[in-house]
């Protein structure tokens, strides 16, 4: 497995690959490797040839006060879990490579990022698409590889690949939950042993909804909003605050009506604040 620095030896790589006929698969992440990010290796490597996975804490996608700083890193960890998945090639940049001293261009989209978590985190998606881009441009990637559970993100992506004609086909992989069901997060590692125990009302309301639509498919959206109200912050007194229940569509993210049933393609996305943790899950409907 090769370890890439610098944008110029990725790109070499990519082209290489090409020579040969071989299709280039690419897995973004921020490192930290969990079991997540491995099943998007696996997926990668289903649908290419090559898998590249580059490893960039991106500070562009991090607001003020948030957890740039103290995410969590262990490169070391994290070249040993590619290389046992059979990962080509690693793209491990520092910022001042990614990014020049003067930079001034970023990619924003004005719909899609504008809901959700891009209400509490307004310059996020912008630093998404824009790191995303680049990595697309780097890679030289046939194809991407991007999980479910950032399912806001994965639906801008597929917007800007859509409208900007981007030669590259986008996979959306499943959720990867750990054996207590609570979604994979490398932010997982903040929690305390009370957090998480509170934290596991999150998955177990999600997925109790999810598992019970087909026998209660005339549920209205506010039937739906106030149960995950009541199993979330009701289920952990309290101690789980919600930041937002969204039931949107699952490709536009537009809101579904309040009085209207739930119908097929739906996306129940939470983000709740545990302790002094972030965490967002979701689960799809119909």
């Amino acid at each position: 497995m090769k370890v890439l620095r610098t944008k110029q030896e990725v790109s070499a790589w990519a082209d290489e690959q090409h020579k040969n006929g071989l299709k280039v698969g690419l897995v973004p992440t921020m490192g930290y490797l969990h079991e997540g990010h491995l099943s998007l290796m696996r997926i990668a490597r289903k649908n290419s040839d090559a898998v590249i996975v580059s490893i960039f804490v991106n500070p562009t996608q991090f607001g003020p006060n948030e957890d740039f700083e103290k995410y969590p890193r262990d490169e070391e960890r994290d070249l040993a879990l590619c290389e046992a998945e059979g990962v080509a090639a690693v793209f491990a940049p520092n910022p001042q490579e990614m990014y020049c001293g003067d930079s001034s261009v970023v990619l924003q989209e004005n719909k899609l990022s504008k809901v959700m978590c891009g209400i509490s985190r307004p310059i996020h998606f912008s630093g998404v698409l824009t790191v995303v881009n680049k990595l697309f441009n780097i890679s030289r990637a046939d194809v991407a590889v991007f999980g479910q559970k950032d399912a806001q993100q994965l639906a801008i992506i597929r917007r800007m690949v859509r409208d900007l004609d981007m030669p590259i086909k986008l996979i959306g992989a499943p959720i990867v939950r750990e054996s207590d069901n609570l979604a994979m997060s490398s932010r997982n590692t903040y929690l305390s042993a009370e957090d998480r125990a509170a934290a596991l009302n999150i998955s177990k309301t999600l997925l109790a909804l999810q598992a019970e639509w087909p026998c209660n498919a005339s549920w209205t959206t506010e039937q739906v909003k106030q149960r995950i109200t009541e199993g979330i912050e009701g289920g952990s007194n309290g101690y789980v605050k919600l930041e937002y229940i969204a039931i949107v569509d699952a490709d536009k993210l537009e809101e579904r009506d309040a009085s209207a049933s739930l119908t097929s393609n739906t996306l129940v996305a939470i983000a709740a604040q545990v302790g002094k943790t972030r965490l967002i899950d979701n689960v799809l409907v119909g």
